[in-house]
């Protein structure tokens, strides 16, 4: 997808160079500022087409419709929903690249507007005479000056959303990619200023042509390309009452010009391209502020094993999907920082409880917990409803869509979770406990890798729960379960007399993916299974690779994945 993107980027670049280079109402234009005027358009076009399309990904509430509509009823076209987060890291790639060329070839055009400088074409010129300082048309300018601005944005908004900084200080990626809407409205002001211009009357002027009356008022001997055809008449200026040759006016390399070179400014063609899609985001923006700006009401917060904190909260007319994510909000932890997080559990029309599970690795979460817990240390605490005074205000923005909705939509299912990547899984288990018979899935595969035992414990209760329900319906086979322990210092157990189902299905060491891929494939003959994987990218390079391998039992795995980068 990247390398078509690009290859696409890269056709408009080179069809917006050909139009410039050859365009006769440039000609003029071109002749001052060279392939300067042909690279700085042409990457104009294509960013204009990638800001424009970069926010799209972003409007998530637009997404989660359509991947749970009707509309969209083909399982491939929302899977395409699913590489929202790369079409959109692949228009930013875009746009840092050939904003690069657009500025080198904009440094050009301020050396060639100064040294270029036509008295014959004012209203051409950008610079105010021949001389002039490059750097007034870069700093004392607006197209110049929010250009300037716009680059030190985008260079703080890319840097600081590379893996390495998104790790070790998401704020600062927060805080920094916030900055788009100042980058959108500088973008907004650049090309307000109508630098390059480009000619309006060519029928009356054809670029090159000859203008006799102007050579006559100036006292001016005629063009070297008139010299060329008519020697004789070279030395003197026509006299007034001698008419032009009529050779020269019929000869088809040479036209006579009816009056002087008009030159308009472009309408910003930016606004047509971002205004759409900015407009949509906005008032995304605004409703999703006006639905999320009631808080939940939090009914308890129990602390796990392994530095994980569990939090269920109650919302009115609060619906959503297995699978899905909501963003959380406390002014008191930050007044402008959020943090996605997946649903463990969902409101059913039996209990309006949802619920999810967070893992303690940052400042945010930090400090989250510790307003949640009296001690951080402490194991449990659920309080009552009408003791709720002690949580602070908790805003939840959401739900919105993630490829694991599509899970109980495929007739098997192979899900793979790392540690807290089962956060997404665990919603989807909730919901077949409630009941399993109105969903296409017929079984589920479900493999669970953990570093430390006490990981397991996280959702120990509710993978026995629906053990313990398949074997009373007489469905064992519906679900296996595979828990990985990857490091470990001998055999271990999970604690409890209640977790026996669990404890024969633990193994140690790491999952052998090529011979897993195979006896799911030849248990499932001639079927298409739906891969799902939440958790390290090593494990997710593995799984893509034997999803996208042939076998010989007609097998046809679908990867998808969501990642915690």
């Amino acid at each position: 997808f990247q390398f078509f993107w690009l290859s696409l980027n890269v056709w408009l670049f080179g069809k917006t160079f050909l139009l410039y280079n050859q365009g006769l109402q440039y000609y003029y234009l071109h002749q001052m500022l060279g392939l300067g005027l042909c690279v700085s358009r042409a990457s104009a076009s294509v960013l204009n087409l990638n800001c424009c399309l970069v926010l799209l990904p972003m409007c998530r509430v637009l997404l989660a419709f359509l991947r749970g509509s009707q509309k969209v009823a083909s399982k491939k076209t929302r899977r395409l929903l699913d590489k929202s987060k790369t079409f959109h890291v692949t228009c930013g790639v875009t746009i840092c690249i050939f904003s690069v060329l657009h500025v080198a070839a904009h440094l050009v055009n301020a050396l060639n507007f100064s040294e270029n400088y036509n008295e014959e074409f004012v209203t051409l010129n950008a610079a105010n005479y021949r001389g002039e300082d490059p750097r007034k048309l870069l700093f004392a300018t607006v197209p110049g000056l929010t250009g300037v601005i716009m680059v030190l944005v985008l260079f703080l908004m890319c840097t600081a959303s590379t893996y390495a900084i998104r790790v070790s200080n998401y704020d600062i990626f927060w805080y920094t990619h916030n900055l788009f809407f100042v980058f959108y409205m500088l973008l907004m002001l650049h090309v307000s200023g109508g630098v390059l211009k480009y000619q309006t009357n060519l029928e009356e002027h054809p670029p090159g042509c000859f203008n006799p009356n102007k050579t006559l008022r100036q006292n001016l001997t005629v063009p070297k390309a008139f010299e060329e055809l008519f020697p004789d008449y070279t030395t003197e200026p026509f006299p007034e009452d001698l008419p032009v040759p009529e050779p020269f006016v019929q000869n088809s390399f040479m036209r006579v010009c009816s009056e002087e070179p008009k030159f308009q400014s472009h309408f910003p063609e930016t606004w047509f391209w971002i205004s759409g899609p900015l407009c949509l985001y906005c008032v995304e923006r605004l409703y999703r502020y006006i639905r999320s700006n009631k808080p939940v009401t939090i009914t308890s917060v129990i602390s796990h094993p392994s530095n994980v904190l569990e939090v269920r909260m109650m919302k009115d007319d609060f619906e959503a999907r297995p699978g899905q994510y909501v963003i959380l909000h406390c002014p008191r932890v930050s007044a402008l920082e959020s943090h996605p997080f997946t649903l463990t559990m969902c409101p059913t029309d039996t209990k309006a409880t949802f619920g999810v599970h967070l893992k303690v690795v940052g400042d945010w979460t930090e400090r989250f917990r510790d307003l949640l817990l009296l001690h951080s240390n402490q194991d449990t605490e659920i309080l009552p409803i009408f003791q709720q005074r002690r949580y602070p205000k908790l805003y939840v923005d959401g739900p919105f869509g993630s490829p694991f909705e599509e899970s109980l939509n495929y007739e098997v299912s192979l899900c793979v979770a790392g540690g807290i990547g089962v956060t997404p899984f665990a919603s989807i288990l909730n919901t077949l406990l409630d009941g399993w018979k109105c969903y296409k899935l017929r079984r589920l595969y479900f493999i669970w890798v953990c570093r430390d035992i006490e990981s397991f414990r996280w959702f120990a209760d509710l993978l026995c729960m629906l053990h313990n329900k398949l074997w009373q319906e007489n469905r064992p086979d519906y679900i296996n379960i595979q828990l990985y322990l990857s490091q470990t210092d001998g055999i271990q157990k999970i604690i409890g007399e209640k977790y026996q189902a669990l404890n024969s299905r633990l193994l140690i060491g790491r999952p052998r993916w090529k011979l897993l891929f195979d006896d799911i494939a030849k248990c499932n003959r001639r079927k298409t299974i739906g891969v799902f994987c939440c958790g390290p990218n090593k494990i997710s390079k593995i799984l893509h690779k034997l999803s996208n391998s042939s076998n010989s039992y007609g097998t046809r795995f679908e990867y998808n994945k969501e990642s915690f980068s």
